[in-house]
């Protein structure tokens, strides 16, 4: 990918993570609880019995309190917070509730320290800029796109509408998301409505 690409992308995540973290605490909540709605409508149609989700990072949507509450609804239900182990490779996935003892990892984001590996039938992911095809921008780690590529799981990106751009400007590695959901609603990306239209008829 040329400089000016990666340029662009950069501009973009930058754009994205600005816009988001001006928000008022008010304003994002509101937002969040506008997505919470159609991501629980969601969830009942994907019907996961481990959800995987990520602590939320400036600014991002808060869903802890959301996770809390789909566990409760059903014990045999299982949330799980992604944990980086090494730079290079897939994440995993270790259980989380609330209480679980957390530590920083080199970010500065929590995850849980110990304890065994489960594999999510959906995982959340957030969303910095994010297009209709559902392809996003990240933090630059490729983290999510090293796990997807390597498992089936379901990745629903979540964020908030003013990430939306005309193009994400994706490149060859990129993994598109299969779902978005926003403060305005739920759908499948486009690209995914693709892969699925192509399925059917092949």
């Amino acid at each position: 990918m040329n400089e000016d690409i990666l340029s662009s992308r950069e501009d973009l995540r930058r754009g994205a993570i600005a816009r988001r973290e001006a928000l008022t605490e008010t304003a994002r909540q509101a937002l969040t609880t506008r997505l919470e709605v159609h991501l629980a409508k969601l969830l009942e149609t994907l019907q996961p019995g481990c959800l995987a989700f990520c602590w939320p990072y400036r600014g991002e949507p808060d869903l802890r309190h959301f996770m809390a509450r789909w566990l409760g609804a059903d014990p045999s239900r299982q949330a799980a917070l992604p944990v980086v182990l090494d730079r290079h490779r897939p994440l995993v996935f270790r259980p989380w509730s609330p209480g679980t003892r957390l530590v920083p990892d080199r970010h500065g984001i929590p995850h849980p320290p110990a304890g065994p590996e489960v594999v999510p039938q959906v995982v959340l992911v957030p969303l910095n800029a994010f297009d209709a095809a559902g392809y996003r921008i990240g933090y630059g780690g490729g983290y999510f796109d090293r796990t997807l590529a390597a498992s089936e799981m379901v990745a629903v990106g979540v964020g908030f509408e003013i990430g939306r751009v005309n193009s994400a400007l994706p490149q060859a590695h990129d993994r598109p998301m299969d779902w978005i959901v926003t403060e305005a609603g739920a759908g499948m990306s486009g690209d995914a409505v693709r892969r699925e239209t192509s399925d059917k008829s092949g």
